[in-house]
């Protein structure tokens, strides 16, 4: 028999039962959606766990070995940045600091912020400016605003607004935008170093990071040995990403509740399309046993099991793609703050196991029709 005929026969025994080729596809396309959806929160926690390391984008940062995240910094001694600038192979060195605080609105309310300190002398991190001019950052009581999903918060303070910070006035001299949102819910402040730590109560050390260049990419090694010496952590920005996701992956709750609903998703898609791909089957084991007795071969009968299961997974793979989609789309119209990100690494999960579902279903069926005997049938 022509395979181009056997596959038409095989899309019209599979959709001519309109109800069963509902639920095996309902199936599908649940499982897909559901693990694309749990991995893009996962994805997106992760992305904007990171946005305080991409926003200020130096290409090394030197922390305490303790450090996990960005936003847990422990204040390291000044003497290391000068320590740091005389390494052989940096081309500059610059001061961050990092740490939470509580502001007063013009409205009477208060809301934490987080506050970034730049050098004062090379402003080393800056974000670009929707408003303003960032030379105007050296002002009194000057501050940048970063207009984000948490901008609200502030009441939208535009150039001129004036808060109270630990009894310290401050004044919005600029609005400005990132490459990437916050994860915690909690509105930036930019301003320069010394005035962040002359504002914000600090221990003795104020260093929160220092912010390194190197000459070029054959001295990092260099660099991360010396700092080394010095009982200290170099890291490269890629290196802090990681090291960040790794925190939340391995040491928190929420990669092991990921991986749990990723897993549960699975195996909810695999029952329901398995059970409906095999009860299918079942109902059509008289044409499969006609078709062998008409001299259809065992390889021309698997061929189209494999094409009604891969059409179906696909099929279905793709609805749940696009339910995604439209999930999160409508999901960040309504909620600015929402974290999940579709990336290309979830969708090739999702695919993989999209597949590994079909794999199943088809072998179930693929036993099944190959133990059937035509003279069974005609008996029956």
């Amino acid at each position: 028999m022509k395979s181009a005929g056997i596959l038409r026969l095989a899309y019209k025994l599979l959709v001519n039962d309109k109800g069963k080729f509902a639920a095996l596809l309902t199936g599908i396309t649940f499982a897909a959606f559901l693990m694309v959806q749990m991995t893009s929160m996962f994805a997106g926690i992760l992305i904007r766990s990171s946005a305080t390391v991409t926003n200020v984008g130096a290409s090394m940062w030197i922390m305490d070995p303790a450090v996990q995240t960005a936003a847990s910094s422990i204040p390291m001694p000044d003497y290391l940045l000068d320590a740091v600038r005389s390494i052989d192979g940096v081309r500059y060195a610059s001061p961050l600091y990092s740490s939470g605080a509580l502001v007063k609105l013009k409205s009477g309310t208060y809301q934490q912020v987080s506050v970034l300190g730049l050098d004062d002398s090379s402003l080393t991190g800056r974000p670009a400016l929707e408003q303003g001019r960032i030379e105007d950052i050296f002002a009194d009581n000057a501050f940048i605003v970063v207009n984000d999903a948490e901008y609200p918060k502030l009441e939208r303070p535009g150039i001129g607004t004036e808060f109270e910070l630990n009894d310290h006035r401050g004044v919005i001299v600029g609005v400005a935008k990132v490459a990437s949102f916050g994860l915690f819910g909690v509105p930036t402040l930019y301003t320069t170093y010394s005035r962040a730590i002359e504002y914000i109560p600090n221990p003795r050390f104020t260093l929160s990071y220092i912010l390194v260049e190197p000459r070029d990419a054959s001295r990092v090694r260099e660099i991360k040995q010396a700092v080394s010496k010095l009982g200290y952590l170099a890291l490269t920005r890629k290196e802090f990403d990681q090291r960040i996701a790794d925190f939340y992956k391995y040491q928190t709750g929420v990669g092991t509740n990921i991986m749990l609903m990723t897993i549960i998703s699975f195996i909810v898609g695999l029952s329901i399309s398995a059970q409906t791909f095999y009860t299918f089957i079942l109902e059509n084991l008289d044409k499969f046993g006609a078709l062998k007795a008409i001299g259809a071969k065992g390889h021309e009968l698997v061929g189209m099991i494999l094409f009604q299961v891969t059409f179906t997974s696909l099929t279905g793979y793709g609805l749940g793609i696009g339910l995604c989609t439209m999930l999160i789309g409508f999901a960040r119209l309504r909620l600015p703050d929402y974290a999940a990100v579709i990336t290309f690494t979830n969708l090739g999960l999702a695919f993989g196991m999209v597949l590994l579902i079909a794999a199943i279903s088809s072998y179930i069926g693929i036993r099944r029709v190959l133990k059937i005997e035509p003279f069974d049938i005609f008996r029956g």
